[in-house]
């Protein structure tokens, strides 16, 4: 198995670039569905996810292929399938996107409830009550299997009960092509949502107000191909800064913006960082022990669920107790146990996570159980004294593309054995 070894204890010092974002990428490989023209899409990660996405869209008939690293061509010119691959989608969260493109393409999908981390119940009834008032049928078979079909999509008003990111991103490209007019009410906000409009509108689709919580979509008759490059990752960025933060260190990340972090930086700044913005980068400055804060969760704009687990690992040493409140996915915490290995002082209850920051954390052996968790893991580890040790890394490399390489090049003492 993979792991980190780690050496901590040393401040993080110098710049990185980070790379483009996964959740954004994802959704513009599944939006390539929408179209039998080829699109091109830039600045896209090498990263396990996106590798399985490929295999996925590959199954349902694409074309794809890497024009050069980072650049990816797709192409679905033919009739597609739309069998979705079980394992594929039970490995991946993120493949439940394909559902509103094939009902878009093809008026049906034959599809499986999608996998991913382990950070608690991820339902996605809001998905398919969206598709339903579209005017689709949806049956559920045994073993978690969706057969949804329609004569033919037509718009609608639709209000989510919550604004999921996943349920607005389906709906929106299901809707693109549906005759008439929807309404997304209560909205997702996520910059990765601003991108897929974006994206769409460059393929001819007629949207407005992504980013607010009301999205517009007049239905067109076809979409064409278009070459779009992708953002950069925003949960990257503030792993990063967060690494810079805990090690005491100088770090300057160069592809981010401000305004995509703006609840980060506030929690950043309350703990005791200095905080400098540029044009294309923002840089973290940590040279006192951080102050204790509290945090819940909540969606965009509000602090990112992606982000609690590398800023708790900050906490842990941080002066007096912080509070965590996790709102979004409560099964987040798991990855605590592991953080106590370290030396941590922190107890769950219910929703909440009680922080109390230790003078230091020492060298252990861990295991990721899931992404952001795992971030969680290397960032304490390179604050703790003496040597460390991160498994699993299967989940870092579905959202981290050559993390530790990018921390070696930040100073860290850093090694991959795989």
């Amino acid at each position: 198995m993979s792991e980190l070894l780690i050496y901590g204890g040393k401040p993080l010092i110098g710049s990185v670039k980070v790379s483009g974002a996964k959740n954004s990428v994802l959704k513009l490989m599944a939006a390539s569905l929408l179209t039998k023209e080829p699109c091109v899409i830039k600045n896209v990660p090498n990263l396990s996810d996106v590798q399985k996405m490929i295999s996925l869209l590959t199954d349902l008939g694409t074309e794809a292929k890497w024009l050069a690293p980072g650049t990816l061509y797709l192409h679905n010119d033919q009739q597609l399938n739309y069998y979705g691959s079980e394992k594929l989608m039970r490995e991946m969260r993120a493949s439940i996107l394909i559902l509103g493109p094939l009902l878009a393409r093809t008026n049906k999908a034959h599809v499986y409830y999608p996998g991913g981390c382990a950070i608690g119940p991820r339902p996605i009834d809001l998905h398919l009550k969206g598709l339903e008032a579209l005017g689709a049928t949806v049956e559920k078979e045994q073993g978690g299997v969706l057969y949804i079909y329609t004569k033919g999509l037509k718009g609608n008003r639709i209000y989510l009960d919550f604004p999921s990111v996943g349920a607005t991103e389906n709906i929106l490209m299901a809707a693109v092509m549906a005759e008439g007019r929807t309404t997304i009410e209560n909205a997702a906000k996520e910059p990765e949502l601003v991108e897929l409009q974006r994206f769409l509108t460059a393929m001819g689709a007629n949207i407005h107000g992504a980013g607010t919580d009301t999205i517009v979509v007049e239905g067109v008759k076809k979409l064409k191909g278009t070459e779009y490059s992708v953002l950069a990752d925003r949960i990257e960025v503030g792993t990063f800064l967060l690494a810079g933060a805990i090690t005491g260190g100088s770090v300057k990340v160069y592809g981010a913006r401000a305004d995509h972090n703006e609840a980060l930086l506030y929690k950043l700044h309350e703990s005791g960082s200095e905080i400098n913005i540029g044009t294309n980068y923002i840089e973290v400055k940590n040279s006192n022990k951080p102050s204790a804060i509290r945090i819940r969760t909540m969606p965009y704009p509000g602090f990112p669920t992606d982000l609690q687990p590398q800023i708790v690992a900050l906490l842990t040493i941080a002066d007096g107790t912080s509070l965590i409140t996790e709102t979004v996915f409560p099964d987040r915490f798991k990855y605590v146990h592991e953080l106590i290995r370290l030396g941590a002082n922190i107890v769950i209850e219910g929703e909440c996570a009680i922080v109390k920051g230790v003078r230091k954390l020492k060298g252990a052996k861990m295991e990721a159980a899931d992404l952001r968790g795992g971030a969680a893991l290397v960032l304490a580890a390179l604050s703790a004294t003496g040597e460390s040790r991160v498994g699993q890394l299967e989940h870092l490399d579905r959202g981290y593309e050559n993390f530790s390489d990018k921390l070696v090049m930040l100073g860290a003492e850093v090694e991959r054995h795989n």
